[in-house]
């Protein structure tokens, strides 16, 4: 259990919470555009945010590029290990104790020094202002009004609010990747699985309003390349807000059979197949979907060393071999810092179903991105232990996962996603983005390959 003083900025974050308009009104003064402390922490480990990274650095080669790390030069300060803990553990989580415990001869976390890039576009932030006086929850959470295009809840007062905060977040209008995903064995084996992947976010439409994006949040298809037995077959996939009121919909392409089917149900503790049944259906993206099945606890604030300005973890000289490890990624590739992050706990509801009896999430306070989550099995054991390895989209700007990365402590396997390094860019934000129709199931036929 989590000692009580580890959750210093509890009482002073939640009453940043309280006072409607008079708190909306310290957005862009004592608290960043998104409902962050604009101030630094007291020992001074944490700094202030300036603004974050907002203009690429040189070098870049523009959107679907391949990176450039903005802090290249910089060196860690220090390696936390299984030897030394015990002296860090107060700004852990207890699934990153839990790994270190183990692999304790080679899983290592390398802490730089922070860096609050966090950066989003004005237009976001406008957004943002009026949501933060014009959104509420729907009955029962399971959905909000009142807000469009940005943070909806950037002063939460519940759980629920701070979840739908990292569901709704900034990440692009429309977004073309070519990306690998793999299940990595106990022995490190892996095959890579290849697609092309298509998201529309309307919710974040520059051109639209709340009026207009009828409850759709994004529109995702994605097209398998490699390995050739699974080649051609594709999926599409309806995310709406309130998915109690309309579930998701889902469709898939047979390349075999050219056939395109309403999938079953893909929500919940549904198993993703690519995942080798590593990854549920709402583990993805760390956490989505409705939140309907949990009692969701906002616990406060919290300092822990997260993935942060991952920027050398997908960059192309870092090949799939190097990188993927037996049990976790190569520690020398990954880049943590100390952040302030909200601490989210969901709870099964007495009445509910799902192989998680508990989920703590673990906020950027800069961005709603969720960096660490963890699991919990119907015993009330660890289980799993979800890590989103952040760094800034700067031609965006936002900041959103380089690589997700899913841990079985029980099976010693872990599953990929958003592998990139071996492909000629990353993901495209500058692609004209199509009419919504193109992601339509006939839509969906006519594009099928066999």
């Amino acid at each position: 259990m989590l000692k009580a003083h580890r959750f210093k900025y509890a009482l002073i974050g939640l009453a940043l919470c309280t006072g409607g308009v008079s708190a909306a009104d310290r957005l862009g003064k004592s608290l960043t555009p998104m409902g962050a402390e604009m101030a630094g922490n007291a020992a001074g480990t944490i700094p202030a945010w300036d603004g974050g990274i907002t203009q690429p650095p040189a070098g870049y080669g523009g959107s679907g590029s391949h990176h450039v790390d903005p802090f290249a030069s910089d060196q860690p300060v220090f390696t936390i290990t299984r030897a030394n803990m015990a002296q860090y553990q107060d700004n852990l989580t207890p699934g990153q104790v839990a790994l270190l415990e183990a692999y304790p001869d080679t899983y290592r976390m390398p802490v730089y020094q922070s860096r609050r890039s966090g950066a989003a576009p004005q237009w976001v932030y406008d957004n943002v202002r009026r949501n933060a006086t014009e959104a509420r929850l729907v009955e029962g959470g399971n959905g909000f009004v009142g807000a469009y295009a940005g943070i909806p809840f950037p002063l939460p007062q519940t759980g629920v609010e701070a979840v739908w905060n990292h569901i709704a977040r900034y990440r692009g209008h429309y977004t073309v990747r070519r990306a690998s995903e793999v299940a990595v064995q106990r022995n490190g084996s892996y095959s890579p699985i290849t697609s092309q992947q298509e998201g529309l976010f309307r919710f974040y439409d520059p051109k639209g309003s709340a009026a207009e994006f009828d409850n759709i949040l994004f529109y995702y298809l994605s097209f398998v390349r490699s390995p050739a037995r699974l080649a051609g077959g594709a999926v599409l996939v309806h995310e709406p807000l309130d998915q109690v009121a309309r579930p998701r919909e889902a469709w898939a392409y047979n390349a075999g059979q050219r056939r395109v089917r309403r999938a079953p149900s893909l929500a919940y503790d549904t198993p993703i197949a690519a995942a080798d049944g590593l990854r549920t259906a709402d583990d993805t993206d760390m956490y989505n979907g409705s939140p309907d099945r949990y009692d969701w606890k906002l616990l406060g604030k919290q300092e822990i060393y997260i993935p942060y300005n991952n920027y050398r973890v997908t960059r192309p000289e870092v090949k799939y071999k190097s990188l993927l490890q037996a049990g976790h990624l190569n520690p020398d590739y990954t880049r943590h810092e100390l952040h302030r992050v909200w601490v989210v706990e969901g709870t099964l509801k007495p009445n509910a179903r799902h192989i998680y009896s508990k989920r703590r999430l673990y906020l950027d306070e800069d961005s709603w991105q969720a960096a660490v989550v963890d699991q919990y099995d119907g015993r009330g054991e660890l289980w799993r232990v979800s890590m989103a390895y952040l760094k800034n989209f700067y031609e965006l700007p936002t900041v959103w996962s380089a690589l997700d990365v899913y841990h079985d402590l029980q099976a010693r396997r872990y599953h990929v996603q958003n592998l990139d390094n071996e492909e000629v860019g990353t993901v495209d934000f500058a692609q004209v983005a199509p009419n919504t129709d193109e992601f339509s199931a006939a839509a969906l036929r006519r594009r099928g390959v066999r």
